[in-house]
């Protein structure tokens, strides 16, 4: 029987499998599933690897989680304030750095692995690997040093920072940002993890022009991935479209594995890499919430027709939204499961 890192690898390699990998990304619903709220939840490495595991056991896709939320990052950028919704994703309320001069204060912490803001992920990812390692794979989530800063001092300043300078702050931000993202995916590797998921929404084109994505983001993707090299990592958009960059970020940076936007064209995608990376082909879970099942499964046709032939291709979700009703998360699986089958390169 083909496990799913089975699957996973020859999907990474063109080789012929039983189906597409599936990936679906239910993170919050884990708290759902064990009765409790999502700041009980999110305390507890434990809580969030047995609702991982559970909800992967329910639904029967391929992929775990040691991710809690995007926010959590920031908690190693200083005294974050996590602000926690009952229905959806905990979101940072006050951003650790607050004025330029908390930026030459910034230190970057040497072993990671010590940290009080990753105690309970580590706790979960070694739950994880106890249970599934070589079974199921295990993904970890990376943000790019160009979209830390985001996180630490919120978007507008970040916007303004980046583009308008000064310059010397910024580049000393994006250093410092540069070496958390390096030794954060040492860690991830030493503790044995499958996927890094390397988030990089300023890496495309619909949050930078495209000379400034080659010439500004691009150098300190570089410069992220440099010291372990690209095994395991996939570049990421944050759910923003890769297309415009695809050739561009491969040939620059060797990765053999993209996670497309739902706006992207799967298709031309899939000819900008060729042989040289796989694609997955993501759907819009956000309409997930309201959408019939029969438009659902039309979708997920569409969008695995697209990516089928020549293989190197998954299929995969963004952040399922709390609301999407049970029903709808297995009419998607059920087509994506049945669609994806018998893969060929």
């Amino acid at each position: 029987m083909t496990t799913a890192v089975e699957r996973l690898h020859a999907a990474l390699e063109g080789r012929p499998a039983d189906r597409i990998p599936v990936f679906c990304n239910l993170l919050d619903q884990g708290a759902r599933e064990l009765g409790v709220p999502l700041r009980a939840y999110y305390a507890s490495g434990e809580r969030v690897a047995e609702g991982q595991l559970r909800m992967r056991a329910r639904f029967g896709y391929d992929n775990l989680w040691s991710l809690f939320y995007v926010g959590k990052e920031a908690e190693l950028l200083g005294d974050a304030e996590i602000v926690f919704a009952e229905d959806g994703p905990p979101n940072v309320a006050r951003h650790p750095l607050q004025s330029f001069d908390d930026v030459a204060r910034l230190e970057i912490p040497r072993d990671l692995s010590t940290h009080p803001a990753l105690a309970e992920p580590l706790r979960c990812l070694r739950i994880l690997r106890r249970e599934a390692a070589g079974k199921h794979p295990i993904c970890a989530y990376v943000t790019a040093s160009t979209t830390l800063p985001a996180l630490a001092m919120g978007m507008e300043r970040w916007m303004g920072l980046l583009l308008s300078g000064p310059a010397d702050v910024r580049d000393e931000l994006l250093a410092k940002c540069s070496l958390l993202v390096q030794r954060e995916l040492e860690l991830y590797r030493a503790e044995g993890v499958d996927v890094l998921l390397y988030a990089s929404p300023f890496g495309s084109t619909d949050f930078l022009p495209y000379p400034l994505v080659r010439d500004l983001v691009l150098p300190w993707v570089e410069r992220d991935l440099a010291p372990g090299g690209t095994a395991g990592v996939v570049y990421y958009g944050g759910g923003a479209r890769l297309g415009p960059v695809l050739d561009l970020v491969q040939a620059r940076t060797g990765v053999g594995a993209f996670y497309l936007g739902p706006e992207d064209d799967v298709a031309a995608a899939k000819r900008a890499v060729g042989d040289r990376a796989l694609c997955a082909g993501v759907i819009n879970d956000i309409r997930l919430i309201d959408d019939a099942p029969a438009t659902i499964r039309a979708e997920v046709t569409r969008i695995v027709a697209a990516g089928m032939p020549g293989g190197r291709f998954m299929f995969g979700t963004v952040l399922m939204p709390f609301g999407i009703p049970e029903a709808n998360v297995r009419a998607m699986l059920d087509a994506a499961f049945e669609l994806g089958r018998i893969a060929r390169p």
